[in-house]
């Protein structure tokens, strides 16, 4: 078989077909219901306390942290009302040594400490003002910042502001902090500092990006889902409260807003059909999880993030490479018995390491219109160590890189086309949906199919660098939204979807703006 030929054969293994669309997306309905009766699901369907999207027409000046990882941002909010909003940022890096500190509190107190540099900094009159009243007692308590935090690690969330960290992650490890409230955790150091500023909302990332794009962007009907397919991928949806039968059966509910008859769900989609009833497996899927971290967990996730598709492109090349019958990546010249000793193949490439490859290769397959792959040979040669690359080599590896590419974009679609059967917004919107649930919001250019009126669309915002970077990926996530039976081609022009930037900052912000409102009903 030639080159050509067996290119063929391993991107045929990715094919997802409509047939497998449908499958995974009845699927991935039942898990949905199943989690948002029970806890220990496979979709953990996790109720957020959220219970409203803000329309475009919110006011006021919030904070929000996030504490992702390895750095620690600080960031003030001012929503202007009008769809827009202005952002001032900080950033830290978290020091070694309070990543795996003895005690909570020598973390937490680094961070209320960035909060007061930054208020001293960014907000001064404003924090000098509230210290001076506060002595006096003559401080108000609109003059408290309403603070969002997003705090990215497993958390059990009790309410809208308390949430018990479960484990950590990223190179975290303070065993004291297990199983406490970090909103608390928080809260105590910043008040130790006398600073303005209550920590109102604990955020979820997919949550911030669902936010942030029902305030930025127009419609009557508000966003539906906010989506992260980047190096992870989760969604977070609007549900009809009472389908969170698990909240009513739990003893230890926070307060939350009943009135809205919403609430926010975290899916954590990720771990979506970890038993692989619906979804594809190929031996490059089995290497890798096997290989992982985390075995036979987050399944979902391997086929579609960031994190995850350059490592089944080295897996697929790297079978074809080992074959000494396939002349992949070979000198023409060499003897069929002797490839080996003419690998084109540098010491040290990333095709012979784990997590060698990375997915801006797949981007940049999808991208390469130039004469003979050009790009896709200079890439392989400078990045990898892979020297000589024939056109035939390059088409080979833009062959494998598109295929699993679109199974990734394909699978993407099974989660949205899910939500959005679901949820049932693809019934005509009633009169109650028409006349301001959700209050118009500014002009803002449509990002539409046609001329779909604005009551009928059903509004994603998505964040991350697939959705960003990756070219025809929402071109390949439509195609598959039009196979299900359900949404078809009318269904799927009635979905916008929409880039939703910064939801750890504004999306956190207008979180801490629902909460504070809670809050302020609750007391």
């Amino acid at each position: 078989m030639g080159l050509a030929q067996e290119a063929k054969r391993v991107a045929d293994e990715f094919d997802f077909g409509p047939d497998a669309v449908r499958k995974a997306v009845k699927e991935f309905i039942r898990e949905m219901d199943e989690g948002l009766q029970k806890e220990g699901t496979e979709l953990s369907q996790i109720p957020t306390y959220v219970t409203a999207v803000p329309n475009g027409t919110e006011k006021g000046l919030y904070m929000a942290v996030d504490l992702g990882g390895t750095n620690f941002r600080v960031c003030s909010i001012q929503l202007h009302g009008n769809t827009t909003f202005s952002l001032t940022q900080s950033k830290v890096p978290i020091p070694r040594e309070l990543m795996v500190a003895k005690t909570s509190k020598e973390l937490f107190s680094f961070l209320a400490k960035q909060i007061e540099e930054f208020l001293k900094l960014h907000h001064e009159d404003h924090f000098t003002g509230y210290l001076r009243r506060r002595q006096t007692g003559e401080h108000k308590e609109e003059e408290i910042f309403n603070l969002g935090f997003t705090f990215s690690f497993p958390v059990q969330q009790i309410g809208i502001n308390k949430g018990l960290l479960m484990r950590w992650t990223k190179g975290f490890d303070i065993q004291e902090a297990v199983g406490q409230d970090v909103c608390a955790l928080l809260q105590t150091e910043i008040d130790a500092l006398h600073l303005p500023v209550r920590v109102a909302a604990l955020v979820n990332d997919t949550v911030g990006t669902l936010m942030a794009r029902s305030y930025t962007s127009p419609g009557k009907t508000g966003t539906l889902l906010g989506a992260i397919f980047g190096t992870g991928t989760n969604g977070a949806y609007v549900e009809k409260l009472d389908k969170v039968t698990k909240l009513t059966s739990k003893a230890d509910v926070g307060a939350y807003d009943k009135s809205t008859g919403d609430m926010i769900v975290n899916t954590e989609w990720g771990s979506f059909d970890n038993s692989l009833r619906t979804l594809p497996n190929t031996p490059y899927d089995i290497e890798l999880d096997a290989k992982s971290v985390n075995p036979g967990i987050q399944m979902f996730e391997k086929r579609i993030s960031g994190m995850f598709l350059g490592e089944i492109l080295r897996l697929a090349l790297l079978g074809l490479y080992n074959d000494p019958n396939i002349p992949l990546f070979r000198d023409e010249n060499s003897a069929q018995n002797d490839v080996h000793s003419t690998t084109q193949i540098h010491p040290g490439s990333g095709l012979m390491k784990q997590w060698g490859i990375d997915t801006s290769l797949l981007s940049i397959c999808a991208g390469d219109q130039s004469p003979g792959y050009r790009v896709i040979r200079q890439t392989l040669d400078n990045e990898y160590g892979i020297s000589a690359v024939s056109a035939e080599d390059a088409e080979t590896v833009r062959e494998i890189a598109a295929a699993i590419g679109r199974r990734a974009a394909r699978l993407s679609a099974v989660a949205i086309a899910a939500i959005v059967i679901e949820t049932g917004r693809l019934k005509p919107a009633t009169t109650e949906q028409k006349d301001g649930v959700n209050p118009p919001r500014g002009n803002v250019e449509s990002e539409g199919k046609g001329d779909v009126p604005e009551e009928e669309v059903i509004d994603i915002g998505v964040d991350g660098s697939l959705v960003e970077f990756y070219p025809g990926f929402e071109d390949h996530v439509r195609q598959a939204l039009r196979e299900v039976e359900e949404i078809g081609t009318e269904g799927e022009k009635r979905v916008r979807i929409g880039i939703a930037k910064d939801g750890s900052g504004v999306g956190a912000a207008l979180i801490a703006l629902v909460a504070g409102r809670v809050a302020d009903d609750t007391d």
